[in-house]
């Protein structure tokens, strides 16, 4: 697999994040796209209430751009790849919209927003099924493997996507966690790519790692702007979609394990004060938990994108890839 176009597609993918954040911030400031901040979390947060939001708009614009152009090879692969990321960017999108415009805090309804996961879950899976996609999965770092056939296979992975989307949802709370972390977990799964030999993943993982980064320039503390649903459900989706084509389902319990915290993180805490009454973190997602420790924003941000790239290094190591 050619590295250089790799490469390539990330360097243009990173420059055209950079370019085309500064021309949207004044327009979203203009539009009066600010963010809400819960008034119950950090005290410290409360400064960042009108920061424009809805930024993830330019990580699918240089995404989707660079993806098209350096993605040779247009199979089901690419497909399923673009329906994922576009398809749940855009339930992100109506979500952060219809907050924003219509004053409505909680956006889109539950139901509403299950249903868009569900149905461009569902594409996803008619396109792989038409390609005969493999049902076997793999347990990472052995050679174990079973087949649980269409039946269980497809329910399976509409339920992956649908946890995965919403798991790195809620690691975007806090000024580049969700742009670093994400990044990390997409130059990870590039390898995995090329060892599965699947360019339209490669290129996607690429794609991405570039427009993360670039929105990450302005989204680093102090945030110029947030990526909002519309990119962190545009990026779930992307994730979710490249562990699926790489055969790697299990592996993203490992590769993606921060966002996996973040998720157990709200579950275990709604659990525990619905059946006990008690809470077991200060807030969740497990992030604020350590900033209502006194942690400051930045600490958190660098010690979670460390924990990241550790289980990342583990996630490849249990791959073969190092």
């Amino acid at each position: 697999m050619d590295i250089q176009l790799l490469l390539l597609t990330i360097v243009v993918s990173f420059i055209l994040a950079v370019i085309a954040a500064p021309l949207l911030i004044p327009l979203l400031r203009r539009m009066k796209f600010g963010q809400q901040v819960r008034d119950d979390g950090p005290q410290s947060h409360l400064k960042k209430i009108g920061t424009p939001t809805m930024g993830g708009i330019v990580i699918l614009l240089a995404f989707t751009l660079t993806f098209l152009k350096f993605s040779a090879i247009k199979n089901t692969d690419f497909y399923v790849l673009l329906v994922a990321t576009l398809g749940f960017g855009l339930i992100g999108f109506l979500d952060d919209y219809i907050k924003i415009v219509f004053k409505r805090s909680l956006g889109l309804t539950a139901r509403q927003k299950l249903f868009g996961q569900l149905l461009f879950g569902g594409i996803m899976c008619w396109l792989l099924l038409s390609n005969d996609h493999s049902t076997v999965i793999g347990i990472p770092g052995t050679s174990w493997s079973f087949d649980w056939g269409g039946w269980f296979y497809y329910p399976f992975i509409i339920i992956m996507m649908l946890a995965i989307s919403n798991a790195v949802n809620f690691t975007d709370g806090l000024d580049g966690l969700l742009s670093g972390t994400s990044a990390i977990a997409f130059a990870a799964y590039a390898i995995v790519a090329i060892q599965a030999t699947s360019l339209p993943a490669a290129v996607c993982s690429a794609a991405m790692i570039g427009a993360v980064l670039g929105f990450l320039v302005y989204n680093a503390h102090p945030a110029k702007v947030f990526m909002g649903d519309t990119g962190s459900l545009g990026i779930g989706g992307a994730i979710g979609a490249i562990a699926i084509v790489t055969k790697s389902e299990i592996l993203f319990i490992i590769i993606g394990g921060v966002f996996v915290i973040e998720m157990l993180s709200v579950v275990l805490q709604v659990a525990s004060f619905k059946t006990r009454g008690k809470r077991i973190f200060k807030m969740s997602p497990i992030h604020h938990h350590f900033e209502l420790s006194g942690w400051s924003e930045w600490r958190v941000v660098i010690t979670f994108w460390a924990v990241g790239l550790l289980l990342a290094g583990l996630g490849l190591y249990l791959n073969k890839g190092l």
